[in-house]
């Protein structure tokens, strides 16, 4: 078997989510990420009782929102350090099982899952398609799989790219640090690139202007704590892949998925569909 995680990459989260374990994030704020992400998964199609997965739970921060409504949710996450955060986290869920694996090496038995889950995860390991085709393994014929991968900027306007191409090679030096000036220059970031690109989205969407286009409009809404972590995630990562809408349709067909269906706000690319009966 192939091994499919970076571990540097699996070190660096277990760092940042011991550092921001989401205690501090605010529970309406929680709820309105938790929708953006969620906001396209069929929650009415499962059974009762469901028996589902978070392939790379981290914190926990949105198995503690999905916990309450299913069966069973197993958190499953390749860093010891990040699941005993989540441990922490949903303590007062006990409907979660914990599970220390990578994707590849998660041993529940395929064809045994009632739904799946991976936010923000796949991008971040070697082989992002074969980590889906793992994911899918593990369903039900007709159980729903959400999932959520960096976007190549496919519809957003040229210079969109240009800037991001100028930022990875930032990521590549400040990912390469040492964690605390790995953590410090993140936070620089979030406080002089994250924090005003935010707050001039929402100044402008305040005078009735489309921040589609506005690079960090996202974060409009958000708070620093949000900020702060973000960016850590995006640059103290040393591996990360980005697809375009088309790519990751094909990667979610080909790995066994169908009735396929994207969100068509942010965050880019979230999309969830049902694995084909055999």
């Amino acid at each position: 078997m192939s091994v499919n995680f970076d571990n540097r990459t699996v070190t660096g989260f277990g760092e940042e989510w011991s550092r921001f374990d989401q205690s501090e994030l605010d529970a309406t704020e929680r709820g309105r990420i938790f929708d953006s992400y969620f906001g396209i998964f069929p929650w009415e199609t499962l059974p009762a009782d469901a028996v589902g997965f978070d392939l790379g739970c981290g914190s926990g921060r949105w198995a503690q929102l999905v916990a309450p409504r299913v069966g069973t949710l197993v958190c499953v996450d390749a860093s010891a350090d990040a699941l005993e955060v989540a441990k922490r986290n949903l303590s007062g869920n006990p409907n979660c099982d914990f599970v220390c694996a990578s994707v590849e090496s998660f041993q529940a038995p395929n064809g045994s899952m009632d739904f799946g889950y991976s936010l923000g995860v796949l991008h971040h390991i070697p082989n992002p398609f074969e980590g889906i085709k793992a994911c899918v393994e593990k369903l039900k014929a007709g159980a729903p799989f959400l999932i959520y991968l960096y976007y190549a900027f496919d519809n957003q306007p040229g210079w969109f790219r240009v800037i991001w191409k100028a930022s990875d090679i930032l990521r590549s030096m400040v990912s390469a640090l040492s964690e605390k000036p790995r953590n410090f220059a993140c936070d620089v970031i979030a406080a002089t690139v994250y924090f005003p690109l935010a707050r001039t989205a929402r100044m402008l969407e305040k005078l009735g202007m489309n921040v589609k286009s506005v690079p960090l409009s996202i974060y409009r809404d958000k708070t620093f704590y949000t900020m702060r972590t973000d960016a850590l995630d995006r640059f103290g990562t040393p591996l990360e892949f980005r697809f375009t809408r088309s790519e990751i349709q094909s990667m979610l067909s080909e790995a066994g998925l169908e009735d396929i269906k994207f969100s068509e706000s942010m965050p880019f690319w979230c999309a969830v569909g049902t694995r084909k009966a055999e």
